[in-house]
């Protein structure tokens, strides 16, 4: 997937619906920023973005994480060190002062659409 390039506030066409993995995560670059794209099809709001990077270990790695539900909050393990955040907003449940960015992202037909402000 190419690099989509923004300079203001605006909805992005970043994939298509057959490019997510149900239950999973997938990447993509905006801005120059790795972000991670959720497909929750079973869930009431079915996708989730958020940074990409790991500021715990470093990596951008979180888009592979384990989805899972802690305490009736969705949220992503990253694969190195299991801290948990939340999908809804990027916080660390382990780490109160840790927070990943959290964008809006939507479908429009088969396009997945993320807002982001640069």
């Amino acid at each position: 997937m190419s690099e989509v390039a923004i300079t203001r506030t605006e909805w992005l066409q970043v994939c298509k619906r057959s490019d997510l993995v149900a239950n999973s995560g997938v990447c993509a670059l905006v801005g120059g920023r790795q972000i991670a794209l959720f497909f929750l099809p079973e869930q009431e709001s079915q996708l989730y973005a958020i940074d990409n990077w790991d500021p715990v270990a470093n990596a951008g790695v979180i888009g592979r994480g384990i989805v899972a539900e802690i305490d009736g909050e969705l949220t992503v393990a990253s694969p190195l060190y299991k801290q948990h955040y939340r999908l809804t907003d990027g916080q660390c449940l382990e780490e109160a002062d840790i927070q990943l960015a959290a964008y809006p992202v939507a479908f429009e037909g088969d396009d997945v659409l993320i807002k982001f402000d640069q």
